[in-house]
């Protein structure tokens, strides 16, 4: 099920599932999937033998449709409404998803119940990157995983740069050109206004980065 204005599963979401699909998940594995949409990745996870999944959006209808979703399936997912890490504050995770919005926009955030919440993701698409990036390592587990997907056109170097100086092993594990969709279409006369497309680019980067939070203690051990 999904209501208008909920993200539908896309390319990215099936980039973000397969790279989780590359992970050693641990016994009884806690993992996390922040703005969760129709809670694909969330039913994706537990699937997978995720002892516990948590799903997480700010959108009343998303929230609806993951709940609604795993519950059919007989899906054992934690859904919650909330913002990013705010409903889950002290708790960490084995492995946290994300495929947050990264669309360059307007530099006011969109209404609460506006359909641009699942795109717009300010003028230089990172108003919810940089969030994630930031609060995302103290809500891991020691050795713990997280993925995140995002646009080329959203400074993938920028979301390294803060993953790593938070103190995660950071890198890029997967790639992918796309033909620009309806919303990426729609805004070609603004993105290359702001240098972020060439003139007649029709296609952007996705990538998907994996940060580890290395356990020193453990590696100093061995």
């Amino acid at each position: 099920m999904r209501p208008p204005g909920v993200y539908r599963p896309q390319s990215d979401t099936t980039m973000l599932s397969a790279a989780l699909g590359l992970l050693d998940l641990p016994r009884g594995a806690k993992i996390l999937d922040i703005g969760t949409g129709t809670g694909a990745i969330a039913i994706d996870a537990a699937r997978r033998g995720a002892a516990r999944v948590t799903a997480i959006d700010l959108s009343v209808r998303a929230v609806l449709a993951a709940w609604f979703n795993t519950l059919v399936r007989g899906l054992r997912v934690r859904v919650i409404r909330g913002d990013l890490f705010a409903p889950v504050e002290g708790e960490r995770f084995d492995v946290i998803l994300a495929n947050p919005p990264y669309v360059p926009g307007h530099a006011r955030p969109p209404a609460r119940h506006s359909r641009a919440l699942a795109w717009d993701a300010g003028l230089d698409g990172r108003r919810l990157l940089d969030r994630i990036c930031s609060a995302a390592p103290a809500h891991l587990s020691s050795g713990g995983t997280l993925l995140l997907v995002q646009s080329a056109l959203s400074d993938v170097r920028e979301s390294l740069r803060r993953l790593r100086a938070a103190g995660l092993d950071a890198h890029v594990v997967a790639h992918r050109l796309e033909p620009f969709g309806p919303v990426m279409r729609a805004r070609i006369a603004r993105l290359q206004s702001l240098g972020l497309t060439l003139p007649g680019q029709r296609h952007e980067e996705l990538v998907v980065i994996r940060a580890d939070r290395t356990d020193t203690r453990r590696a100093d051990a061995r």
